[in-house]
């Protein structure tokens, strides 16, 4: 509900989803700022392809 202090319970989930989605989130701004994905108007196969790929390289630039 809204405008109600969150349980202890409620908190920790909280966290535990941001933690899940702040890699995932960081991905998507690393794929916006190549501005790749603006261009992509084909097929979807080959811009999911494209994406993957992306990604690969994206985790592999962040996990050095």
């Amino acid at each position: 509900m809204r405008n109600r202090p969150l349980t202890r319970g409620q908190k920790l989930s909280n966290t535990a989803l941001a933690a899940v989605r702040a890699p995932v989130e960081h991905g998507f701004a690393h794929l916006k700022n190549w501005r790749v994905l603006g261009k992509v108007r084909t097929d979807p196969t080959w811009a999911t392809a494209l994406v993957r790929s992306l990604l690969v390289f994206t985790n592999h630039e962040v996990s050095r």
